[in-house]
């Protein structure tokens, strides 16, 4: 029997989902979609032609038809949608931010803790990336010997005009949290957040931030992060062992050279860099919830993404460093 799936939010990821959900994954079958903009029904319905459509996400996640939910909505939507999935004890796959706000992430840690078991898996679809796995495998070989050093970018073209700095930091730096813990196994015991360079001008947030970071052991991070960078998308790390140097270059893997003039293809947004990993992720998803667990990144993982956030916002409007409050985790996510 396929697993009959609700998806909330049919914007620009979310519909990008429905397509995989329906085209590309086994084992599944779209049955509804929410937004609140009716004028995506059509849109949606160009994809699935019988899905019941509904402007009320609550109304989706609680249909006896809809065995599952995947939350793509936008992020200050996500902890009630969450929350109310878990009221229901459905399986959820959520887009990052679990939450925009610390309490909120704390109160669906402390709800899923409650339940007493995994419920939810976080959109943090680097981890699916082949190329982190490939430098995550690298690190763990001991080819470059221990590790101090991480420099990472994370550069979008544009970002919508209701952007602000504090969405710089907890709808965007999440993800470079999420990779420093990944690819170290270590937790962030500080945050220090500076612009990078005078203000442009451009926009009424800051477009171009530095991100200190130190973990607990001792490693550093340093994150440069753009939201309106223009040229294109790209995400880059360079892991700094003490014998040997790995990189996750940016741009295609192309590289071509012509009028003699080296080039290298950068991609031109999230979709195009990403598209693979989050394919591998929602797979992964549904083939956990078709055996009753739940996989991947959690909701302990989204929470302490949050609590990280939280600290460099903190910073972002103090211009000091900030300590991150060591948590204690919670032993079902131990598993």
């Amino acid at each position: 029997m396929a697993l009959r799936v609700g998806v909330v939010g049919a914007g620009a990821i979310g519909l990008d989902h429905i397509r995989r959900l329906h085209s590309l994954i086994k084992g599944v079958e779209v049955v509804a979609v929410s937004d609140a903009d009716p004028g995506k029904e059509a849109i949606v319905r160009t994809i699935v032609p019988s899905v019941h459509f509904t402007m009320s996400g609550g109304d989706l996640i609680t249909r006896d038809d809809v065995d599952a939910v995947v939350i793509a909505a936008p992020g200050h939507t996500h902890a009630d949608l969450v929350l109310t999935s878990l009221a229901h004890h459905k399986f959820v796959f959520c887009e990052k931010p679990l939450a925009t706000d610390l309490t909120d992430a704390r109160e669906i840690l402390n709800r899923e803790v409650a339940i007493g078991k995994r419920l939810l898996q976080l959109g943090f679809m680097r981890q699916f990336d082949e190329r982190y796995l490939a430098l995550k495998a690298i690190i763990g070989s001991g080819k470059i010997g221990d590790i101090g050093l991480l420099t990472m970018s994370h550069r979008n073209p544009s970002v919508p005009d209701w952007w602000t700095d504090e969405l710089t930091v907890r709808d965007s730096f999440v993800h470079d949290i999420d990779v420093v813990r990944f690819l170290t196994g270590d937790e962030i015991a500080s945050v220090h957040v500076r612009p990078a360079g005078r203000p442009s001008g451009r926009f009424d947030y800051a477009d171009h931030l530095v991100f200190t970071v130190r973990t607990n052991d001792g490693l550093m991070a340093n994150v440069e992060l753009s939201v309106a960078m223009e040229y294109g998308y790209e995400v880059t790390c360079d892991v700094v062992g003490v014998s040997g140097v790995a990189s996750l270059e940016g741009g295609s893997v192309v590289r071509w050279s012509s009028s003699g003039a080296r080039h290298n293809g950068v991609e031109s947004d999230w979709r195009e860099r990403f598209g693979p990993a989050y394919d591998a992720e929602l797979t992964s998803w549904v083939n956990s919830t078709l055996r009753g667990v739940a996989t991947g990144p959690s909701s302990w993982d989204g929470f302490v993404a949050a609590h990280v956030a939280e600290a460099a916002y903190q910073s972002m409007v103090s211009g000091r460093e900030t300590f991150v409050e060591t948590v204690r985790r919670p032993e079902i996510y131990n598993v």
